[in-house]
């Protein structure tokens, strides 16, 4: 029996271009032998292997989750790292890993064309410190949206958080379709970003975390918009695992769900230096000749809700959006589908004092 969200059950941070990945997606499925990676199952010990693909110089929940003990019945298989949320959730859903994790946008997309995944938890998201800025020149003459007409945004990637808030912005602030359409979407590494726009390159940049904070130190800078501002706080993606996968291996999801929930929650209650000197020894630890420059501007988990638990709203919104730009046949899926809170310890609204990582019961918001 296909896997069904639960969400009902306790009550309580990428696709816009979907064409292509919906043609790798069903290309890859149909060369099952050359494309699908056969599926690890357990260690000698007998735990349960998920494969992942990680970050260069960041630690993701589930692998602090890992570092602090939380797991009981998994052993994590690093595959190396992605190049973005829509590729990591395509690797997913065709076998080469097990868990993937992506802005909710690409998720709805990607469940809308035919793949058979679920999401389980929250990763990601933007609350009062940690958010995503589109950043303009003080000394540019953008100062508002129609201003960006004909003007080139930059982003790590197309069909993601970036694109979408960008999109979402330009279309309150009362732009029509065909004025949105003439703003370019230009495609940088983070890295390059704050340089193309001081030489003029670029005229708007979304940058977030270090990448804004090490330039709004270098100062000549301000925000045209952010993704906090127009949403609030808010969490924007989810890790999601494939359904028949959950159907066969329930345990080692419900054992995924709770670690990593309360390694955010570790994160949310913890002084920000304690984190900051976990990261550096796991990224130390780990041994993959990378930096830990990254982890001294770590500020928040930027998730708002205690435990990552997900809400209906954080995917309607793009479900909305998608049908609103005829990306989406109106009906194609429905929010409660996406995704179930039946794993997480946080999702009955408090995490049992002997349970919990603290030792403190949460209310959650």
């Amino acid at each position: 029996m296909p896997f069904r969200s639960r969400r009902r059950r306790f009550p309580r941070g990428n696709g816009l271009r979907v064409l292509p990945l919906a043609v790798a997606l069903a290309a890859c499925l149909s060369l099952v032998a050359g494309c699908v990676a056969s599926e690890p199952t357990r260690t000698a010990d007998g735990k349960y292997v998920i494969r992942y693909q990680g970050t260069t110089g960041q630690v993701t929940p589930f692998e602090l989750a890992d570092d602090l003990g939380y797991f009981s019945k998994l052993a994590l298989r690093w595959e190396g790292d992605t190049t973005s949320g829509p590729a990591n959730i395509q690797a997913a859903a065709t076998k080469q890993v097990e868990v993937g994790g992506a802005f909710n946008g690409a998720v709805a997309k990607l469940i809308g064309g035919g793949a058979k995944m679920t999401s389980v938890i929250s990763y990601y998201g933007a609350d009062s410190e940690n958010f995503t800025g589109y950043y303009v020149r003080d000394d540019s003459n953008i100062r508002s949206a129609r201003d960006l007409i004909g003007k080139k945004v930059a982003m790590n990637t197309l069909g993601a958080h970036h694109e979408f808030v960008t999109r979402e912005w330009l279309h309150q602030q009362g732009l029509t379709d065909d004025e949105i359409s003439q703003v370019q979407l230009i495609v940088l590494p983070p890295a390059s970003t704050e340089d193309a726009l001081r030489k003029g390159q670029i005229d708007a940049a979304a940058m977030g975390n270090v990448y804004r904070d090490t330039a709004l130190e270098r100062g000549g800078i301000h925000p045209l918009y952010t993704d906090k501002a127009l949403f609030g706080e808010f969490d924007y993606g989810t890790y999601l695992f494939r359904n028949d996968y959950i159907a066969k291996n329930r345990e080692a999801v419900a054992d995924f769900v709770q670690g990593t929930a309360r390694a955010i929650r570790w994160m949310q209650v913890t002084p920000r230096e304690q984190v900051r000197a976990r990261f550096d020894a796991i990224i130390a630890e780990r041994g993959r000749n990378e930096s830990t420059r990254l982890t001294p501007y770590w500020l928040t988990s930027g998730i708002p809700v205690p435990g990552g638990v997900v809400e209906e709203r954080e995917f309607q919104v793009w479900i909305d959006w998608l049908v609103r730009n005829h990306k989406m046949k109106n009906g194609k899926v429905r929010a409660p589908d996406l995704f179930t809170n039946e794993f997480n310890p946080y999702a009955n609204g408090t995490f049992a004092p002997s349970s919990g990582p603290t030792g403190e019961t949460v209310v959650a918001k």
